[in-house]
């Protein structure tokens, strides 16, 4: 195959599958790289907060908070206001621009929406901070009570390709995300949708995952990378090779380039050459601070990262889906 990349056409599958099989590894990350650049400097942080944890009825096998599974992982109802208010106001005086709320479970219940509701009007009142929420499978009604208190991004993640989900998840499926995700899109959110990568899927599972969140439209990825949890059936997972990271995220990058593409759960476990090259690479955004079971990075080495790099995390990045 001979193709020229252009960022203004879509990516096709076999032009995916030829750059990763018949294009030198350096020759791809310097492509990635280019494309990268043209979305100029803006870099985007967030950081989330675990405001329920524990007993969730869903058997994700990569996930702590699974009832289904013995990790000795936390169990708590909602968090009260005070403390994910304090937590708000001191990421945004880091320099954080966004704050979510993740829930663990499958969805909340009415009276638990009006609940969080009110702790995101609490945080409006107290900081400029953006408000996003990742509380699981919810419908238009508890999304608008969300929206009308502040919330302007929902998170949702796919996890992965289509052709692997039901093997890492049999309680929920794809079809029922995509309804969250549009559900959220016309009360008037923005959506932002990525997974884990690492936990038994091919090089093109992870292009079909790419081409998968693009088709839907996604311009916020996060991108995992599993940390196995003593106690889920995932626990004996092999680490992600650097290489096949790096790889993932120039191909990512091709495939979505106008996405912030965002370290997000596991990166701790990524050596900060490899950070740095991810960065130069495709990555443009990032979780920071704790994050949920696993420990993230401090959002101060982040920030000085972010600008050892390059990018300014100062500058607007709202996206529009």
């Amino acid at each position: 195959m001979d193709f020229t990349y252009n960022p203004d056409k879509p990516l096709t599958r076999d032009e995916a599958l030829h750059l990763l099989h018949h294009v030198d590894r350096s020759e791809l990350y310097e492509l990635a790289h280019r494309v990268t650049s043209l979305l100029g400097p803006a870099f985007d942080t967030c950081s989330i907060i675990n405001v329920k944890s524990g007993n969730c009825p869903e058997d994700c096998k990569w996930c702590a908070q699974s009832r289904h599974y013995t990790t000795g992982a936390e169990v708590y109802p909602l968090l009260s206001s005070e403390e994910c208010v304090a937590q708000a106001c001191y990421n945004r005086r880091q320099g954080i621009r966004r704050f979510s709320l993740v829930a663990g479970g499958r969805s909340l219940s009415l009276l638990e929406t009006r609940r969080v509701a009110s702790i995101y009007q609490d945080i409006r009142e107290a900081s400029d901070i953006h408000c996003c929420a990742s509380l699981g499978l919810l419908d238009e009604e508890r999304l608008q009570i969300l929206y009308d208190a502040g919330v302007t991004t929902y998170h949702c993640n796919m996890e992965t390709s289509p052709r692997y989900f039901a093997q890492l998840c049999t309680t929920h499926t794809q079809e029922d995300k995509i309804k969250t995700i549009k559900a959220a899109r016309r009360v008037g959110m923005r959506i932002c949708s990525g997974g884990i990568i690492g936990m038994g899927e091919t090089m093109e599972d992870r292009i079909d995952f790419a081409l998968f969140l693009r088709d839907l439209g996604v311009r916020s990825i996060p991108i995992n990378v599993l940390h196995p949890i003593p106690g889920t059936p995932l626990d004996m997972q092999e680490h992600l090779k650097e290489e096949e990271y790096l790889t993932t995220v120039a191909l990512f990058r091709l495939i979505n380039p106008r996405a912030f593409l965002r370290f997000s759960g596991g990166r701790i476990q990524i050596p900060l050459p490899v950070v740095r090259k991810a960065m130069y690479i495709g990555i443009n955004a990032a979780i920071t601070g704790d994050m949920l079971t696993t420990v993230g990075a401090r959002a101060e080495e982040d920030m000085a990262l972010i600008r050892e790099m390059g990018y300014s995390s100062q500058l607007p990045t709202d996206w529009t889906d």
